[in-house]
């Protein structure tokens, strides 16, 4: 068992438009938390691995290739690999805990 301390807290981003801190990686899966103040922008690209997002605090719109759904606390959502996606209108400082499976980075990008 391991206890991940902080993984539902929102971390400043300082001088960037949002943070990301991985809290554990193993071959399976990796866990960390994502934070995009109010006025932060998020600019990531569509991912190798499977997500789930696990909306902690703070409201926004995530916009995917599939569709988009207001979020807030609570809110739990899944983004297969490869999926475009990226959270909009950000109107609280937004704190989202975040699953990859497998490990993020973990997959290639030529899948075959």
């Amino acid at each position: 068992m391991q206890v991940i301390a902080h993984a539902t807290e929102f971390t400043s981003p300082g001088t960037e438009s949002r943070h990301w801190v991985e809290h554990l990686s193993v071959p399976d899966l990796s866990v960390g938390t994502y934070s995009i103040p109010v006025d932060g922008a998020d600019d990531q690209s569509p991912h190798t691995e499977d997500e789930i997002y696990v909306v902690i605090s703070g409201r926004a719109v995530l916009t995917a290739d599939s569709g988009s759904a207001a979020v807030g606390p609570g809110s739990v959502l899944f983004v297969p690999a490869g999926e475009g996606h990226r959270f909009t209108d950000i109107t609280e400082d937004l704190t989202v805990l975040v699953v990859f499976g497998p490990a993020e980075g973990s997959r290639s990008l030529d899948r075959g």
